[in-house]
């Protein structure tokens, strides 16, 4: 029998590389807020990572995010099948869903030049830049929370 292998307790062995991660994730939000880039949007893109990459705890935490930001329950449900949901989602948002995908699962080049294309026709040079830097912030806090698999707190 495989004896169960704990948690790498990441956060605790180098809570100094950790800090660092948080601190970019402040420069990011207020660089994505100057840029113009709605506190929703971006919870909906690190909500949509979280899932791809297959993160319990920060799909809980974004999904809790995105409920107290005034998100729907069905826009919640909806958002692993963004795609084929009809105009559930708008433009924009699809655009900045399809960036943050493809930043998350590193596609070929021309598939990831299509997204950036497509987000660049409807947002901002800046907007999408800085949807691609939430989605690469999330992914690195998506990778740390799996290996360390922190609890989730109540209520989140």
């Amino acid at each position: 029998m495989t004896e169960t292998l704990s948690p790498l307790p990441l956060i605790e062995l180098a809570p100094q590389a950790f800090a660092a991660v948080h601190a970019l994730h402040g420069a990011v939000e207020q660089a994505a807020s100057a840029a113009g880039l709605e506190p929703l949007l971006l919870e909906l893109v690190r909500l949509r990572c979280s899932q791809l990459n297959g993160c319990t705890y920060c799909v809980g935490l974004h999904t809790g995010a995105a409920r107290k930001a005034g998100e729907s329950d069905e826009r919640l449900d909806a958002l692993a099948a963004w795609r084929s949901s009809g105009a559930l989602f708008t433009d924009r948002e699809q655009a900045a869903l399809a960036l943050a995908e493809a930043v998350t699962r590193l596609p070929d080049h021309a598939e990831g030049e299509r997204a950036q294309r497509a987000a660049r026709a409807v947002l901002s040079d800046a907007e999408a830049a800085f949807v691609a830097w939430a989605a690469t912030v999330v992914n690195t806090y998506n990778r740390i929370a799996v290996t360390s698999r922190p609890v989730a707190a109540a209520g989140v």
